[in-house]
């Protein structure tokens, strides 16, 4: 049955133009004033599946704080299950519990860059269980121990304590950054704005008759789309999502504001939201040229708040190094996350990742590799020449992306 759109958007005919005997009417497509759309008076607009798995990331990421916890209850709450293939209750949230979703199950597991890639992607799934286990058999082990050049432990970072391995690596912020691209940055760009997806099947057919799902108010396209506006803004204000970015979570809506607080970048948080509500509003109107812009429009500037973020990092780390080893460590932890998440962003009008794989361990491999004991032999020319090797992949540079 043909469903009746709610105006919460505009059609404008701005025109007829003859065309032989045919008339083409030519449309504008405007956004609504919130990522909010109806259809029969129902609300059309779901990502529960999204705002689930980032509050599993946010308990993840904190119980590495923990060092009551063992290698077993981290993976658990990774995967949603034991190692067995067992049900788990791992989460303080009973919400959590009862779900059938898992972080595991969606790092790198975008369709375009790992649906014929599953080496890469076990590779990456597994390095996450790597973090989680170093963390409770390298730091947690050595929690009172002072940290020193090739040895795990503590370190003052002003009134606070970080706690580090051998190299001057912070696990905890390690996966928390690389989670960021690993889980919300790749299904975003490299999985529900992807045209594969979105068209998949006979989802551009039903969106053009308005078929929706069984026993939903939304079509698949329009769900697809939902779902990747979910992991940016899935924890955020319903209300008006644009107002609290920044404060969403801990992931992509938490950097997103902190670069929007860039005067260099300081709307791109609007442009990304516009271009969410536009999108949304093409899939409607079944206009899906506008579709394809305002996704490419997304890939482009959320990947470029990875790469914002990476140089934000080194560079000021490299102003630490000297005065604040515990904070320089603590930045350079965080650029390091962010570096591993740049296999994951894309740019605009490109069906390919902007980093390779081998680009992005080479990053990670210089970064560590200035001597034996990683973050402690770092020399300040290192963080500038990676800043510059990743800058040059973007619009933006060094100097930008650095305050």
């Amino acid at each position: 049955m043909k469903a009746i759109l709610n105006t919460m958007f505009t059609l404008f005919v701005i025109g007829l133009v003859s065309c032989g005997n045919d008339d083409v009417a030519e449309i504008t497509v405007t956004a609504p004033a919130q990522y909010q759309f109806e259809r029969n008076g129902a609300n059309t607009v779901s990502f529960s599946g999204q705002t689930t798995r980032i509050m599993m990331a946010e308990e993840l990421v904190s119980a590495m704080s923990d060092f009551d916890q063992s290698v077993e209850s981290l993976n658990e709450m990774y995967a949603n299950m034991d190692a067995l293939g067992n049900d788990v209750a791992p989460f303080s949230q009973d919400v959590l519990n009862i779900s059938t979703k898992s972080v595991r199950s969606k790092v790198a597991a975008s369709k375009d860059l790992f649906n014929t890639n599953s080496v890469e992607s076990l590779a990456i799934k597994s390095q996450f269980e790597d973090w989680m286990q170093a963390q409770i058999n390298e730091v947690a082990t050595n929690q009172d121990v002072l940290a020193n050049p090739g040895v795990a432990g503590q370190i003052a970072d002003g009134t606070k304590t970080r706690f580090i391995n051998a190299n001057g690596l912070e696990y905890n912020q390690a996966v928390a950054k690389s989670l960021i691209g690993g889980l919300m940055l790749d299904q975003i760009v490299n999985n529900y704005l992807s045209i594969t997806v979105l068209d998949d099947k006979d989802n551009r057919a039903e969106n053009d008759n308005e078929i929706t799902e069984e026993a939903q108010s939304y079509t698949t396209m329009e769900h697809k789309w939902d779902e990747a506006f979910g992991y940016l803004f899935g924890t955020a204000d319903a209300i008006d999502y644009l107002s609290n970015v920044g404060g969403g979570d801990s992931f992509l809506n938490k950097y997103l504001g902190r670069v929007k607080g860039d005067e260099d970048f300081s709307t791109i948080a609007e442009d990304i939201y516009n271009a969410f509500k536009l999108g949304r509003a093409a899939i409607v109107a079944k206009d899906y040229n506008l579709r394809d812009e305002q996704a490419d429009i997304l890939k482009g500037l959320l990947s470029n708040v990875i790469g914002i973020r990476a140089v934000y990092y080194l560079q000021q780390s490299k102003i630490q190094l000297d005065s604040n080893k515990g904070g320089a460590f603590h930045g350079l932890s965080e650029g390091y996350g962010f570096i591993y998440s740049l296999r994951f962003v894309r740019s605009s009008n490109s069906t390919d990742a902007l980093f390779s794989r081998d680009e992005v361990d080479g990053f990670i491999s210089t970064l560590m590799g200035d001597g034996t004991n990683g973050f402690w032999d770092i020399r300040p020319n290192t963080l500038d020449q990676i800043s510059e090797d990743i800058a040059s992949k973007f619009d933006f540079t060094v100097a930008q992306a650095a305050d």
